[in-house]
């Protein structure tokens, strides 16, 4: 049975693709098949736009507090069908927030500006930053675009950042990331109208 949705903690999250650009040196996806007791995130195929509604149906949104799109992929490999998802989860509760987990290469995915798209159906996206520097980017996250990544991901971030209420850009701390490259980031987020988030290192 493929693990669709799966909760951590205080929220629901939807798992659509193991389809992801980078191939991130520290990604939990090396570590093992899942995470937080959730169970194997590895899809045997992608599932459907039905599927994956109805699989949201079992859930008790009360009793949680946001619906993220992050599994062992990146969700916006599959922007029609997440989008999709998120227009009827805000049909059903307009009030539920809805958040994306990205790498910021949407663009780049899906070969146009996509983060006007994200308004009136996300509340928040949280874009991995990873580093102030474009070099250990490439070396770090290893996106198949190659130098385009970086720029087009910050790009993204700036774009998200005037349409929706909330961006969040995360590193990962120590030993990842030293305290003074968390300082760098910091102001690379902010001056994109983003907030800096440092996720710890679970490795």
């Amino acid at each position: 049975m493929m693990n669709i949705t799966y909760n951590v903690r205080q929220a629901v999250y939807v798992n659509l693709t193991n389809r992801c650009p980078c191939a991130c040196t520290f990604c939990l996806r090396s570590n093992g098949p899942g995470v937080h007791g959730s169970g194997s995130l590895w899809l045997d195929r992608e599932p459907r736009l039905d599927e994956v509604i109805a699989d949201l149906g079992k859930w008790d949104y009360r009793t949680y507090r946001e619906v993220v799109f992050c599994g062992y992929g990146e969700p916006t490999e599959r922007l029609d069908t997440m989008l999709a998802v998120a227009a009827h989860l805000k049909k059903q509760d307009p009030a539920l927030r809805i958040r994306v987990n990205t790498n910021g290469l949407s663009d780049l995915i899906n070969g146009r500006r996509t983060a006007p798209l994200f308004a009136n159906a996300v509340d928040c996206v949280s874009i991995s930053l990873n580093t102030d520097d474009p070099a250990e980017y490439l070396a770090v996250c290893r996106p198949r675009f190659g130098e385009a990544a970086y720029p087009a991901m910050l790009a993204f971030a700036r774009e998200a950042a005037a349409v929706l209420p909330e961006v969040v850009m995360t590193v990962v701390g120590e030993p990842v990331t030293s305290l003074a490259k968390q300082a760098r980031c910091k102001a690379v987020a902010e001056s994109l109208g983003a907030r800096l988030r440092v996720r710890p290192y679970e490795g």
